[in-house]
């Protein structure tokens, strides 16, 4: 399908220019999240900004930053949590941005990913736009990232809005035949999460194509997708080589509980439920599997789907906490794409009630979240 037929009929004002609409857009749903927040914590007697910064996920990123690998705890079950399990980019710029500025690598971590946030939004605008061809579009894309369920954790010291930028960028520079780029900032991905095997699979089946159709290929598309699996791979033979083992990287998810099994815990997670709940997160899986095939039917350039469908697999066929699902599908910017298509054939005065709206709501849900017991 071509660009024309994912165009919406509405243009884009130009008393701002878009990819500022996006940031401004994007940035006012972040800060309704952490108002909420504020308020909510206020309210209950709770720390606010340390949720944000010293629990969970947040707290491994900062001890590596700090002391580098080495760490593990040993759970009364008798697990084993290593701190090898997380990717070293993001704690590698904590501990940069700690040194020259005047803050310690908690706050870093903030610094990190919030000017990483916006650097995803103006990638997934960016992309939006390319795809669509109009503007437009690419803003509501970019909102609508910030008003994800689960977009709270975007205002986290967590890896996501820096795998994000890398993602989207990335796959702009593949749209637009930059496969240099491309590749680099997978390499970039792949240190950062190990959800980039979603982003190496999309440039690799993309080059496939391209040098099937074009009978050979020219040195940048091959160099580049060769580029795209280094920094994975990098850090995957590190493990081993620390560890003394080839699949050492893999034993460490394991003890986790994040190994593959193919949906299997899903499944028993579902069979557990009371029905009412097991039916509404049959029809929330439902709703995702429809959000996937409007993506198919939407025509959504070649590397995009493969990203989107690639994130959404891997975040169903392993055996994680289940809360964290959602978590690790929000990269998948893509799945958004046909809802922002649809807004962007709305009026002004009936879309941005609209986003109001959800963008209230996922900020009511992040401080319900954020300040509950469990992890994200």
């Amino acid at each position: 399908m071509s660009r024309t037929a994912l165009a919406p009929p509405v243009a884009v004002s130009t008393r701002v220019a878009p990819h500022r609409a996006a940031l401004g857009g994007y940035a006012a749903t972040r800060v309704l999240g952490l108002v909420v927040l504020a308020v909510a914590a206020a309210a209950t007697g709770k720390d606010g900004p340390h949720r944000l910064m010293g629990r969970w996920d947040a707290v491994w990123y900062t001890r590596i930053a700090e002391h580098g690998y080495g760490y593990a705890v040993t759970l009364p079950d008798g697990a084993v949590h290593a701190d090898l399990a997380f990717f070293p980019l993001f704690p590698a710029l904590e501990r940069a941005l700690s040194t020259v500025l005047p803050v310690d690598a908690a706050t870093a971590g903030l610094v990190v990913s919030w000017t990483a946030s916006l650097a995803a939004a103006w990638g997934i605008y960016a992309v939006g736009a390319h795809v669509t061809g109009r503007p437009r579009a690419g803003v509501l894309l970019a909102v609508l990232w910030g008003v994800y369920p689960t977009a709270f954790v975007q205002s986290m010291a967590y890896t996501e809005t820096l795998f994000t930028a890398l993602a989207a960028w990335s796959l702009l520079a593949v749209l637009r035949g930059r496969w240099l780029v491309a590749g680099a900032l997978c390499a970039l991905a792949g240190l950062t999460r190990p959800t980039a095997a979603a982003l190496i699979a999309a440039l690799g089946v993309t080059a496939l194509v391209t040098v099937v159709r074009e009978r050979g290929a020219r040195a940048s598309v091959v160099a580049g997708a060769l580029l795209a699996p280094l920094g994975w791979l990098a850090y995957i033979v590190y493990v081993g080589l620390r560890q003394g083992s080839a699949t050492a990287y893999f034993d460490v998810q394991a003890a986790w509980g994040n190994s593959i099994d193919g949906g299997v815990a899903l499944a028993r997670f579902i069979a557990g439920l009371p029905w009412p709940a097991a039916l509404g997160l049959c029809a929330a899986l439902g709703l995702l599997g429809g959000l996937v095939v409007l993506c198919v039917r939407q025509g959504q350039p070649l590397p995009l789907l493969v990203y989107t469908v690639a994130v959404v697999v891997i975040s169903l066929v392993g055996a994680a906490y289940f809360g964290s699902r959602p978590r690790l599908m929000m990269p998948a910017f893509g799945l958004l794409l046909p809802p922002a298509v649809a807004l962007a054939r709305l009026r002004t005065r009936t879309a941005v009630p609209v986003l109001a709206a959800l963008a209230l709501g996922s900020a009511c849900y992040g401080a319900f979240t954020l300040l509950g017991s469990g992890p994200p």
